[in-house]
């Protein structure tokens, strides 16, 4: 492919840690504001705060302590994606929204494989050795175990432990995939919110500093994600930044949904 075909990407970097409603609102506009033309957005963003987020057809109860969240200042959102409950806090997110099947064809399974190499590659430019990972046991797949419980297929592992933790939503042609890539070790306080505190049931993680061997910074992750991602898709980016416009209907979107006890909490 020549250099004139290389396609762009848009590319959107928050580097002030956000609420998580925001976060969460920002992604959900990015998925709705693709339209018939081909186009395709890359995010990575952080968390003000320890935030759970929990998948679109979770029911809290089941999976989350809520009395230990509201008494240890840890927030609570919805997710539209599927997948399991994620505690996020010192780690860095990211969130692919494409409406091109070119590169990402219109399979989901396909395309969450397609975006996990390109994660790894941006890990392995930072010296770490990262593999997918087979298929889960049933019980968890089908169980409330928290997300970085085990791998699911097509996940990323270092040394046997789960290093992204990724969920995709798809709507005809367009689909939005984000993920969690902890910076540090959260396995405490993630068997304290998810009802593991006690139980014999082991966390399968691993954080980017602890394989890495010393502290890496959200800055330093980012970049080396950028240039693997780059490299795998054959693309560039430009920056996207939201206009006053924009704004108002994220702030919107925050307002209706995820601030929103009734998405939150599936109250009817």
């Amino acid at each position: 492919m020549s250099k004139n075909n290389i396609k762009e990407w848009e590319l959107i970097i928050d580097k002030i840690p956000l609420r998580g409603s925001w976060n969460m609102a920002v992604d959900d506009y990015l998925f709705r504001s693709l339209d018939k033309n081909v186009h395709t957005y890359l995010r990575f963003y952080r968390w003000e705060k320890p935030t759970i987020s929990l998948g679109y057809g979770q029911k809290v109860g089941r999976v989350v302590d809520v009395d230990y969240c509201l008494e240890n200042g840890i927030d609570i959102v919805r997710r539209i994606t599927g997948g399991k409950l994620v505690l996020h806090h010192k780690e860095v997110t990211y969130s692919v929204c494409s409406s091109d099947k070119e590169i990402f064809t219109s399979n989901l399974d396909d395309s969450y494989k397609l975006i996990s190499e390109a994660l790894m590659k941006g890990l392995e430019k930072m010296g770490l050795h990262p593999y997918l990972a087979d298929s889960p046991p049933i019980s968890y797949i089908r169980g409330n175990l928290p997300c970085f419980s085990y791998p699911a297929h097509n996940e990323v592992k270092i040394n046997e432990k789960k290093i992204i933790g990724s969920a995709q939503k798809r709507m005809g042609s367009k689909f939005i995939q984000h993920g969690s890539i902890p910076l540090e070790d959260n396995e405490h306080q993630l068997k304290s919110v998810s009802f593991l505190d006690g139980k014999d049931e082991s966390v399968r993680m691993i954080s980017v500093s602890q394989a890495f061997g010393k502290k890496v910074s959200f800055e330093v992750l980012v970049k080396f994600l950028i240039k693997g991602i780059a490299d795998y898709f054959r693309v560039s980016f430009k920056e996207k930044v939201f206009d006053t416009n924009e704004k108002e209907i994220i702030k919107k979107i925050q307002n209706e949904r995820y601030d929103n006890p009734a998405w939150t909490y599936l109250k009817k």
